[in-house]
């Protein structure tokens, strides 16, 4: 039977030992829902920020910024919580029990899923970034700074951030949970490239109270700027990881194609 990376047929994943022997095919459709929610979710606070930044999110004393603003920051906290947490007892409680045992073909499928996970941490850091922290930039250019909660910062540390952690633990813990290569040992290209921009929190947290006390104005250049762009150079650790991907994954087909 002919196969292709696109149409590759696997045996199902089992949550018992013994590997059920129907066969699936690769879902991708689940690689391009994950993209295009993350894209639309963005999308979707883009217009909120279009239509009640200015009008309502200028004056954070200001009552109507408490019920167009305030609200979804706490709601933003709590389902980002929930989230963190959900994906971390899932991933733990489901992984696998028998790492010696996983064969050729699931662990070629699991691989793909993976690509899955990172793709959309991938995605959430490029909107974090290039999106959401240039838009927070300008904001302070054209506002000025007045408290720790503006729509840019309810957006960028409250909704994006809290993304990119999700994403990127889960993209961790698949790797260490699914993954026969990495189930006893740290992949450091993975943890560099994850961990660095996570580590940006503090450097916000030193970035804002900077910005409270002795830079007001929004200069780029600015050393409390610079951590930014240091951890953010970690995401060059995504290279190792990728050729990694491709050297294993290559090395599965190989074996997939050698038994059909």
């Amino acid at each position: 039977m002919s196969t292709t990376a696109d149409t590759l047929v696997l045996e199902k994943e089992s949550s018992v030992d013994a590997r059920a022997t129907r066969p699936v095919k690769i879902n991708w459709g689940a690689f391009f829902k994950v993209i295009i929610g993350i894209s639309l979710g963005y999308l979707a606070f883009r217009v909120y920020m279009q239509k009640y930044a200015f009008s309502v999110g200028l004056d954070s004393f200001e009552p109507e910024f408490a019920i167009y603003w305030m609200r979804l920051f706490y709601a933003q906290i709590v389902v980002a919580a929930l989230t963190l947490i959900g994906v971390v007892v899932y991933l733990w409680q489901t992984r696998e029990r028998s790492p010696t045992t996983v064969t050729a073909e699931v662990e070629l499928s699991r691989y793909f899923k993976w690509i899955t996970w990172l793709a959309a941490y991938t995605l959430v850091v490029f909107i974090t970034g290039a999106l959401g922290a240039e838009s927070d930039a300008a904001w302070h250019q054209v506002v000025i700074r007045d408290t720790d909660f503006t729509p840019t910062h309810i957006e960028l540390f409250y909704f994006c951030i809290p993304a990119l952690i999700i994403t990127g633990v889960g993209s961790f813990l698949y790797a260490k949970t699914r993954l026969p290569m990495h189930n006893d040992k740290v992949f450091v290209a993975l943890g560099v490239a994850i961990g660095g921009p996570i580590l940006i929190m503090p450097n916000v947290g030193y970035n804002e109270w900077g910005h409270t006390f002795f830079y007001a104005e929004e200069v780029f250049n600015a050393s409390i700027h610079w951590g930014f762009s240091g951890l953010g150079l970690a995401l060059l650790g995504l290279g190792g990881v990728i050729v990694h991907i491709v050297h294993r994954t290559t090395q599965l087909i190989d074996v997939v194609s050698a038994r059909a």
